[in-house]
C-alpha cells in the first residue's frame, strides 16, 4: 500500500500554530489524519515535524512520527521537495516498503478520499510522474489576473497571440490544492513533485478549501 505523507512544521506566520490550531474541537491536522487511517487506503500517516508538540498530537490521532525533521528544513524558506528527499531515503532505511507515496495537506481537510483513491489509481494507469488534486479555478491569468511590469504598471499576467474578450474562451487553468500523489522512484530521480508528466484529479472546490489564514478558519 502507498504511504500518507503529512507535513507540519511549527511555524506559522499568518496563524500561529495553524497546524494544530483547533477546528470543530480537533487540531487542524488530526482531521487529515482520522480520515486517512479510516480509509484503509494506506498502510501508515507519516508525520513529519520539527517540533515535539506537533509529533505527540500526530501520535495521538494515529499517525507514525520515526523521526523529527531537521530544523533546517522547517524554515519559512523550506521547500517541500527539500522534505521529501530527506523523509523517503530516511523510511526507506528504517523499513517502510513503498513505490506511491501521497503527500496530504492538512490545511485542506475537506479533501474526498475517493479523490485521493483516484489518483493513486491514475498514477498506476497511465504511468505519469505526479497526480495533483486541483480545480478549475475561474480566477484566471489569462483574462483577469494582473501584475506590474518593469515600469510599475499592470499588465496581465500571460498573453496569447489571439485577443481574449471572455473568462469562458481563456485557457484552463487549475488552483492546485490538497495533495500530490508521486511515484517515488520518478522523484528520486528528479528531485522535485512537479515532473515532467504530472496530471491534474479534478476536485469539486468546495472540498479543495486550503485554511491558511484566519479569515479562512
Amino acid at each position: 500500500k502507498p504511504i500518507c505523507f503529512i507535513a507540519a512544521r511549527e511555524g506559522s506566520k499568518g496563524v500561529p500554530n495553524k497546524n494544530i490550531r483547533l477546528i470543530g474541537g480537533k487540531p487542524l491536522i488530526a482531521h487529515s489524519i482520522r480520515k486517512i487511517i479510516n480509509s484503509g487506503l494506506f498502510q501508515t500517516v507519516i508525520v513529519s515535524t520539527e517540533s515535539p508538540k506537533i509529533a505527540k498530537i500526530a501520535k495521538k490521532f494515529g499517525a507514525e512520527v520515526p523521526f523529527l525533521r531537521p530544523k533546517k528544513l522547517a524554515t519559512d524558506s523550506s521547500n517541500m521537495d527539500d522534505v521529501l528527499l530527506h523523509a523517503i531515503p530516511e523510511l526507506e532505511k528504517l523499513g517502510y516498503n513503498f513505490t506511491i507515496l501521497v503527500n496530504v495537506d492538512c490545511t485542506a481537510p475537506f479533501i474526498k478520499i475517493a479523490d485521493i483513491d483516484k489518483s493513486i489509481k491514475l498514477v498506476h494507469k497511465k504511468k505519469c510522474n505526479t497526480a495533483v488534486g486541483a480545480y478549475k479555478t475561474h480566477l484566471n491569468p489569462y483574462f483577469n489576473m494582473m501584475e506590474f511590469n518593469s515600469n510599475g504598471f499592470l499588465k496581465f499576467s500571460k498573453k496569447k497571440n489571439k485577443k481574449i474578450s471572455t473568462r469562458q474562451s481563456a485557457p484552463v487553468v487549475f488552483q492546485l490544492t490538497g495533495f500530490q500523489t508521486i511515484n517515488v522512484k520518478d522523484f528520486l530521480h528528479y528531485g522535485r513533485i512537479y515532473m515532467p508528466e504530472t496530471l491534474p484529479v479534478e476536485l469539486e472546490q468546495e472540498t479543495g478549501l486550503m485554511i491558511d489564514t484566519k479569515w479562512e478558519f
